[in-house]
């Protein structure tokens, strides 16, 4: 078993030892890090911003066939990222079998992402309070929607759709 030793004099509390051996996730530009993903998923030209009169943000960006959102409420522990994709407008056809379908998947396929229905709409999402938030989880979440969004939207469209 290796033994680490931290480069702490004697003096040193449990509390301060492990804030050295701990990086402090307060420090992360939330902001920064969510524009840094999105350029690296997002197709040329398609990313967009707004800046909300509440202190947020919102960016919209276009992977493969479908349209992301990602929200930032601000950047205290206590505000939240809500990363989300439309992939069915509602009424559909066979809601029940659509319905069982979206709880299955939810239990199997999903990780942290989930189906959910807004304004009419199933859509996939993420939610997560920025309280110890790491960049490699803001980057999962908005890479996990995007991509079963994407995966999955031609064949509910298919299957579901009205039109």
């Amino acid at each position: 078993m290796a033994t680490y030793q931290a480069d702490l004099d004697s003096s040193s509390t449990s509390e301060e030892v492990i804030d050295e051996l701990i990086p402090d996730t307060r420090t992360i530009n939330h902001i920064e890090v969510i524009e840094n993903v999105i350029d690296t998923v997002a197709q040329k030209d398609s990313a967009m911003v707004n800046h909300l009169p509440e202190g947020g943000y919102l960016w919209k960006f276009n992977y493969g066939s479908v349209e992301v959102f990602v929200q930032l409420t601000g950047t205290t522990d206590e505000d939240t990222l809500t990363v989300w994709s439309a992939v069915l407008p509602l009424p559909a056809k066979d809601e029940p079998k659509l319905t069982r379908q979206l709880l299955e998947m939810n239990c199997t396929s999903t990780f942290e992402a989930r189906f959910g229905i807004i304004e009419d709409k199933v859509v996939v999402l993420a939610t997560r309070t920025l309280a110890e938030i790491s960049p490699g989880e803001v980057s999962r979440s908005i890479t996990i929607v995007a991509t079963i969004a994407d995966d999955h939207d031609e064949a509910f469209q298919a299957e579901f759709g009205m039109n």
